[in-house]
């Protein structure tokens, strides 16, 4: 596959990723690892059966070194897991302004640790993405930092982290098949099962939940990590940063055509600073054409 392409991939993940919050708004009463460990259970039955059909590489679709699978488990299961304890803890518009920080970091990251040469175009199109994700959370409004949300916005600030830490290290097992995710899939939802029953009391889903479910462990839970997995792998890891900020973009406009959240001048404005980022991120550089 063509670094051209698994970027498109993994731009991919980033707009199933941008249906979470209506579908996540459709269950709700549904405790957060028990729906983790649902949504990510659906993932990894779906993920095996696909391994298991006729003419697919079987199990053998699920090997990859010790190293590669703590990483992709370790990252879907810690990030979620944060991400929730945020939420618990903070303010959601504080919680989510910290944790949309990945994007930046993934850029940041990449530049540190990983072989990206990053573009001046690039750094200044990630920083209008996240001025836009700003805007969105925030709605042209202040942020308040009280101390005693000091814990969620530290889970927020360690799911941030993660989640880009595992997307630029994850480059370094490329030789791993994406097939491999179906095993991070499944363990993950086992995971949060456990957590569900240490922490949680169970909810039977109404059967609409149940949809939005099998829905949310297809697409966002399911097929984006595998996109997500090849883009990180093959793709322009920098670039896949800046897009990623698309995410809270899409995700707001899903919420407003779906009548769960409300039109705000703040949104018009994200939209122009977006487009402004990606052109500037995906410009080539003069001289390389």
């Amino acid at each position: 596959m063509t670094p051209r392409r698994a970027t498109l991939a993994g731009f991919a993940a980033v707009l199933l990723w941008s249906s979470l919050a209506v579908l996540t708004g459709g269950t709700a009463g549904i405790p957060p690892f028990q729906l983790l460990a649902m949504g990510f259970g659906v993932a990894g039955l779906a993920g095996g059966a696909l391994l298991l059909r006729p003419g697919g590489p079987g199990l053998a679709g699920l090997r990859q070194p010790l190293a590669a699978g703590a990483l992709g488990i370790a990252a879907l299961f810690g990030y979620h897991a944060l991400y929730f304890i945020a939420l618990k803890n903070a303010p959601a518009v504080e919680a989510n302004l910290i944790n949309y920080l990945w994007p930046l970091l993934i850029v940041v990251f990449a530049a540190l640790i990983g072989d990206a040469r990053i573009r001046a175009g690039q750094w200044l199109g990630t920083a209008l993405g996240l001025a836009a994700a700003v805007l969105l959370v925030t709605r042209g409004g202040r942020v308040q930092v009280d101390p005693a949300h000091l814990p969620g916005y530290a889970a927020a600030l360690g799911a941030a982290l993660a989640w880009a830490l595992y997307s630029v290290l994850n480059r370094r097992f490329e030789a791993v098949p994406s097939s491999a995710m179906a095993g991070a899939c499944l363990a993950v939802g086992v995971l949060g099962g456990l957590a569900h029953l240490a922490l949680e009391t169970t909810v039977v889903p109404t059967a609409g939940q149940g949809a939005l479910i099998l829905l949310l462990g297809l697409g966002p839970t399911g097929i984006a990590f595998w996109l997500w997995d090849i883009g990180t792998k093959r793709g322009d890891i920098a670039l896949l940063g800046t897009l990623s900020y698309a995410a809270p973009l899409l995700s707001t406009g899903l919420l407003l055509a779906f009548g769960q959240a409300t039109p705000h001048w703040t949104q018009a404005v994200a939209v122009a600073l977006l487009l402004l980022g990606a052109w500037l991120s995906v410009r080539p550089k003069k001289g390389s054409e």
